[in-house]
């Protein structure tokens, strides 16, 4: 029974838990694809971020089997090919650094880098037929997604800084990462387990939370298929403003 287990009992907590999940949820769809890096730093106003990352790292598996299951077939191929093994190498960075830096200076770190890309964007915009970025951008881009996604589930700016110039389809693009954050957060569960992150009551409390996982990629997933491509990439780097500026926050604060 739900009940009996040791679930964090905080109000507050679940005030802000329950929007984070369904944000996120949104941002697994691709629907507002820069919004769900705010769903850790979200939890983490009533709770130390290393914990937040824990209950939430089993919704984000939920998540990644809903969006895949709608998404699997339109990724595109050669990409998960090429950026996944990068990724997985951030993972394992980021298990040998934990602890060593603090979430705050990853925090602060990630939304310099997002802030900074969105004003590239803005100040040098690509022409058309313009050159797209070397593929040790995509890796570089990969590495730093998987570390940080380990560290506090904010792989999203780095990863969306080399895909979104891709100008790919949106359908096309959500699937694609869908797939690359699925395998990212597969291989986080060792890690989290041998850091201790893993526990009854982060777990019990992740299972209180587990209906609503779904509900956010549902939605997303059908906002997607009926907006126009134009107003998807508009609120992809508006989340992704929205998110640089929390966590550069969070790291100066």
């Amino acid at each position: 029974m739900i009940s009996n287990l040791p679930v964090i009992q905080d109000p507050w907590f679940y005030a802000v838990a329950v929007p984070a999940v369904f944000i996120i949820g949104l941002s697994k769809s691709g629907f507002a694809s820069g919004f769900g890096s705010l769903a850790t730093p979200m939890m983490a106003l009533t709770m130390p971020v290393p914990q937040a990352a824990a209950i939430m790292l089993p919704l984000l598996l939920v998540m990644d089997a809903t969006g895949l299951q709608q998404l699997w077939g339109e990724r595109n191929r050669a990409l998960v090919r090429r950026l996944v093994p990068w990724a997985l190498l951030g993972t394992v960075v980021g298990t040998l650094l934990f602890g060593v830096l603090s979430a705050k200076a990853v925090a602060g770190l990630v939304g310099g880098l997002t802030l900074a890309f969105l004003a590239q964007r803005l100040l040098f915009p690509p022409r058309p037929g313009g050159p797209q970025a070397a593929h040790w951008v995509g890796s570089a881009c990969a590495v730093t997604s998987g570390f940080t996604s380990f560290v506090a589930h904010a792989g999203g700016p780095p990863i969306s800084a080399y895909l979104l110039p891709l100008k790919m389809p949106p359908r096309e693009l959500v699937a694609t990462s869908a797939v690359f954050f699925a395998a990212v957060n597969l291989s986080k569960i060792v890690p989290y387990a041998w850091l201790g992150l893993i526990d009854l009551r982060n777990m019990a409390t992740a299972l209180v939370l587990m209906p609503l996982a779904p509900l956010g990629v549902w939605a997303g997933v059908w906002l997607t298929r009926r907006v126009s491509a134009v107003l998807f990439y508009r609120l992809a780097y508006a989340g992704m403003f929205c998110t640089g500026v929390k966590l550069l926050w969070d790291g100066l604060a």
